[in-house]
């Protein structure tokens, strides 16, 4: 379940407007949030295979620096993450994620 070497190449973040307000609007994650759980460890990144079309997708289950639980869906173009969507994790997610906390530590 670990994807985490595909962002390797990565140096930055791209996001779309639209995205960035909906995400706000409808899930109250800042742009900043999005980006700070792929800082924070652990950090959990999986295949999206569910909603790879024309180009691969990926989440993250990751904390932010103020320990706020997210579920980030994103995909990554010319080495940059570009966030599709943003949220706090449902509890099936929080479970994979804790199971990741404890082989961290």
């Amino acid at each position: 379940m670990s994807n985490v070497k595909l962002l390797f190449g990565c140096t930055g973040f791209e996001w779309d407007k639209h995205n960035s307000e909906k995400i706000w609007i409808k899930h109250e994650v800042s742009p900043s949030e999005s980006e700070q759980i792929f800082f924070n460890l652990p950090l959990v990144v999986a295949d999206s295979v569910k909603h790879s079309g024309v180009e691969n997708r990926f989440y993250a289950l990751g904390r932010t620096d103020a320990n706020r639980q997210l579920f980030v869906a994103f995909t990554v173009r010319a080495n940059n993450i570009r966030i599709i969507s943003s949220r706090d994790m449902s509890y099936n997610e929080r479970k994979v994620y804790k199971s990741h906390e404890k082989e961290n530590t």
